[in-house]
């Protein structure tokens, strides 16, 4: 059964697509990216993250070609724009930017990359702004820990805010102290990136017990540490550079976990017991 979550109104699949690193490689790997992202929408995934940082755009433009002659109404977008750009007038410019690369009229999320020096009134006006002018569906943050949080939410049009997307796996536990309940508390969904942390997704060693835990379930270590990530309300949004790894992806929505099963992670990979400061890639 396909884990969902509710995403700026919507329910969707808990996984996503992520796009960090695409479109920045040969023409070959480029046809793979393609290959794997139509994959993973011919299998029902709605929900695909890019940002104009990624590739300054390269990402942004290979999911256009991707969503070509789909449905819109069944693609959730989400975008990401640079702090240096969350004033009004060139959050506006870069929004245009970012709807050109993708071939379409509206993002269905905008996301303010991390927290910079423009003031988070400003910011949140003019994605108000955008909203109001039918560019955007909704808005959020990203790279936002909880102080963080409580300032914008304190603001005009904070309350309003639909995300904050974070990074989130076995290493990287931290928001679970005490910025997830602020989430659930305030209507916000938990976007987690990098399941399989940054790189090549090769620093997360799993332990003996572990690695063995995830061939007894039929899985690899990259679909344990998924299917983990997907077990409570996280959208989880892994980047898939090829269509046998989008298809490893999509098979790890189907795991389930026992009691004992996520006590032997949990072992492994303890919770921290206190705040710890929010992670970032």
């Amino acid at each position: 059964m396909t884990r969902t979550i509710t995403l700026a109104g919507r329910t969707v699949p808990a996984l996503g697509i992520g796009t960090w690193g695409l479109g920045e490689g040969s023409t070959a790997q480029s046809e793979a990216e393609l290959a794997s992202l139509r994959l993973g929408l011919d299998h029902g995934l709605q929900v695909i993250d890019t940002a104009e940082m990624y590739g300054d755009g390269a990402a942004e433009t290979l999911v256009g070609q991707a969503i070509q002659g789909r449905a819109r109404d069944q693609l959730v977008l989400i975008s990401k724009f640079y702090p240096w750009h969350a004033t009004a007038r060139k959050m506006r410019v870069a929004l245009e930017a970012s709807l050109r690369r993708l071939g379409t009229d509206y993002l269905d999320l905008y996301l303010l990359h991390w927290r910079g020096n423009t003031p988070l009134r400003e910011t949140l006006t003019g994605l108000q702004a955008l909203q109001q002018a039918g560019l955007i569906r909704a808005y959020g943050v990203s790279n936002f820990d909880v102080a963080d949080l409580q300032d914008a939410l304190a603001l005009p049009g904070g309350a309003q805010l639909a995300a904050n997307e974070v990074l989130y796996n076995l290493t990287a536990r931290g928001i679970e102290v005490d910025l997830c309940a602020t989430h659930a508390a305030h209507g916000l969904t938990t976007i987690g990136y990098s399941p399989f942390n940054s790189g090549r997704g090769t620093s997360i060693h799993l332990p003996r017990a572990v690695h063995a835990l995830a061939r007894a379930k039929g899985l690899s270590d990259h679909q344990l540490m998924l299917a983990w990530t997907l077990r409570d309300q996280v959208l989880s949004i892994p980047k898939a550079a090829s269509p046998a790894h989008m298809q490893a992806d999509l098979a790890a929505q189907a795991v389930t976990w026992t009691a004992p099963e996520l006590a032997q992670i949990e072992a492994a990979f303890p919770r921290p017991s206190h705040k710890v400061p929010l992670q970032m890639i």
